[in-house]
């Protein structure tokens, strides 16, 4: 009989992204004994604990050091092993400098995977909960930036971005996450997917925001109003090419992201437009503000990330447009 415990590569319907993560990790990292973890002593709360039960030699515990963590995974890369750094998202900026000096401009095969990013992280608080990690880690150099938006998408990145060759940043996530993708879903580095189509605004999503987006569309449906869904999970190397047909087709954009609306996927998206295919742009994040406590759909309704925020901003660029028109005419 089979081993109901044993992890699984695929996620499940209802794991969280961090529970996700830790499965598929474990179930790749049994064929690839060059794979190694290194813990902050939080693998209970990273999903690394089920690498540390399945193969418990390769698995490093650096305590409440993480500067050191970053340092030591460079010198494990410089030997050849592909070392895999997890911790909470805000701990990762006490080791930005080792991060940015012994893994990216060394030029180091090592991936940094954090867990309780963004409000999702909820009732701890706004100390807790990292909403300036993916600007931060996006302006490294040769740094690459992942958040998947369900449980089989972060099982298929984990094995991506275990063949990439290059440092990465990936989020993950605390909450139990919805699947949103079905099984012939394809997770490809730097490569965006259309999950809806449509043909007056574009929104485009990230992380726990992909699943608002596709509930923002079908609100807009319901008036008429027909909006395109785009997936980017990478953040950098943005899929350019893709964006720019959609600003070209659609005429007009929403971003939506569980971080700062300043250096992250919003900034990410104009910085590539204003360069191919300007157009109005609305962005959905939290308002360069701190968090605070409460469960994370009360601090996504709080704080403007909710379907109906989304179907608001799409609306109200829809307008921007359509004034644009008007005035060219």
């Amino acid at each position: 009989m089979a081993n109901k415990s044993a992890p699984q590569l695929i996620g499940s319907n209802g794991d969280s992204l961090r529970e996700a993560f830790g499965k598929a990790l474990t179930a790749v990292a049994a064929s690839r004994p060059e794979i190694v973890v290194l813990d902050a002593d939080i693998a209970g709360g990273t999903g690394a604990h089920h690498f540390r039960k399945a193969h418990p030699k390769r698995f490093f515990q650096f305590g409440i050091a993480e500067q050191n963590m970053m340092a030591a995974a460079s010198g494990m890369a410089a030997v050849g092993l592909i070392p895999v750094v997890t911790t909470f998202a805000v701990f990762c900026y006490r080791a930005i400098e080792q991060a940015r000096l012994s893994i990216a401009y060394a030029r180091r095969n090592v991936k940094i995977v954090a867990s309780h990013p963004g409000l999702d992280v909820g009732p701890d608080g706004g100390s807790a909960q990292a909403l300036e990690d993916l600007a931060a880690f996006r302006a490294i150099p040769g740094m690459t930036v992942i958040s998947p938006a369900d449980p089989l998408e972060m099982s298929l990145a984990v094995r991506s971005i275990l063949d990439f060759d290059g440092p990465v940043y990936m989020r993950t996530g605390r909450s139990p996450a919805k699947r949103v993708f079905g099984d012939n879903h394809k997770f490809e580095i730097g490569k965006g997917q259309i999950l809806r189509q449509g043909s007056d605004v574009t929104i485009v999503a990230c992380g726990v925001e992909v699943a608002r987006a596709l509930s923002a569309a079908e609100q807009l449906a319901v008036d008429g109003v027909s909006a395109r869904v785009v997936n980017m999970a990478t953040l950098k190397p943005i899929d350019t090419e893709l964006l720019t047909r959609c600003a070209l087709e659609t005429g007009c954009m929403v971003t939506a992201e569980d971080h700062n609306v300043h250096g992250g996927l919003g900034s990410a998206v104009a910085e590539a437009l204003v360069q191919s295919a300007p157009c109005p742009i609305e962005f959905i994040g939290v308002k360069d503000l701190f968090g605070q406590s409460g469960e994370p759909e009360e601090l996504a309704e709080v704080y403007g990330l909710t379907a109906p925020y989304i179907a608001a901003a799409a609306r109200r660029v829809i307008d921007r447009k359509m004034s644009h028109v008007r005035k060219a005419a």
